[in-house]
């Protein structure tokens, strides 16, 4: 048995010093090799299946939902609260003190300028202005006969009595203009046009200087006053249109256009007041209510894109995009959001194909197909090449 084995022994050694000089021949070198081909071959292709060396980068495709790059401006709403009153409006005083004997103070009747609206007793100063005038009367009858006896030559009359006279004329007159005043005083007029509020004045009432009896606004046009915050400044724009609605008449709109703001904010609130005309020729709104204010602006066109596309790492919001199959992450900046959309700022062109559903899975230089080309209808599966 010890020498078979020392045989054997030697005969390995011949045969191992005969195939390193020689080589083995052909038909034993198949046998060899094909059992660790078979095992090297089926070792590639898993590595291939698992996107690993052996199958290069991105040997995985993963299916997504690619749209194209979009721009469109974002509306720019600025929504506040105010109030309004009458572009011209004002409380009508008594002038003097008297028994009032007529009223023409029926409420929310509209009236124009110089339309009367109470009379006052004026029987004294119809009186005083009887006397006034029979003053002069007199008075230019005085001055007529001095006119006459000097023109005819009389030489007692002095210029001095002339004079006298013709200032005493002028006195007259300016008495029997103060007492058309005095009388005209006892009738109340409408000083401005528009429409007359609630008044407690009445035929037989006392009335003292001062009183007021009724109130007029003009609300043809009514003037809205609103806040406007810091950040909103940018806004404003003498004539710039305002949308105004109020719970009255809910869902119409009335435009109306800015005709100034404050010069500075308020130290508190840190806003600036602004006003607005509003046109109410119709005469719906009246002075006093609340108005829901809005002022839009458009913005440049920016990107804009679903919220789903918007990943989220360390370094802050990102997009992925197609690079030739391939996919690549871009960081953005978040502008504006409404509702499922945002608007960024990207260093990508407009047409770019982004990754709207998908994107958690991706990693950089990732291979990447479309969905719609491949006819998937939801994101997030992958399929073996």
């Amino acid at each position: 048995m010890k020498k078979l084995a020392t045989i054997l022994v030697s005969l390995g050694i011949l045969f191992g010093a005969w195939a390193i000089t020689f080589g083995l021949p052909e038909q034993i070198t198949r046998l060899w090799s094909a059992p660790a081909s078979t095992t090297a071959d089926t070792t590639d292709g898993t590595e291939r299946a698992r996107g690993g060396p052996g199958g290069g980068r991105g040997g995985r495709t993963t299916t997504v939902v690619l749209e194209p790059l979009e721009e469109r401006s974002y509306p720019l709403t600025l929504r506040t609260v105010g109030s309004a009153t009458s572009l011209r409006k004002t409380s009508v005083r008594v002038g003097g003190t008297g028994d009032v004997v007529e009223t023409f103070l029926q409420a929310n009747a509209l009236v124009e300028r110089g339309d009367v609206l109470l009379r006052l007793d004026d029987r004294a100063e119809r009186l005083s202005l009887e006397i006034a005038q029979a003053e002069l009367e007199r008075a230019r009858d005085t001055v007529t006969r001095y006119q006459s006896l000097q023109s005819a030559g009389n030489l007692t009359l002095a210029d001095v009595t002339l004079s006298e006279a013709q200032v005493d004329l002028r006195l007259a007159q300016a008495n029997v203009g103060m007492a058309e005043v005095a009388l005209e005083d006892r009738t109340l007029r409408a000083p401005i046009s528009g429409r007359l509020g609630l008044s407690d004045v009445q035929e037989g009432d006392r009335v003292s200087e001062g009183d007021i009896i009724v109130t007029i606004d003009d609300s043809s046009t009514l003037i809205a006053e609103f806040e406007v915050p810091e950040r909103s400044i940018g806004l404003l724009e003498a004539g710039k249109k305002v949308l105004v609605g109020t719970p009255t008449y809910a869902g119409r709109v009335f435009e109306g256009k800015i005709t100034g703001f404050d010069s500075r904010l308020d130290s508190i609130t840190r806003s600036a007041t602004v006003r607005a005309e509003i046109d109410n020729s119709d005469g719906l709104l009246l002075a006093g209510m609340t108005f829901t204010i809005r002022m839009i602006e458009e913005t440049e066109p920016l990107p804009v894109l679903p919220a789903t596309a918007i990943t989220w790492e360390r370094d802050g919001a990102g997009i992925w995009i197609s690079d030739n199959g391939r996919a690549t992450r871009i960081p953005v900046t978040i502008r504006y959001r409404d509702g499922d959309e945002v608007w960024i700022d990207a260093d990508v062109a407009p047409g770019t194909q982004v990754v709207t559903e998908g994107a958690a899975k991706l990693r950089e230089g990732s291979a990447i197909t479309d969905a719609a080309a491949n006819g998937v209808a939801h994101s997030g599966e992958t399929s073996n090449t």
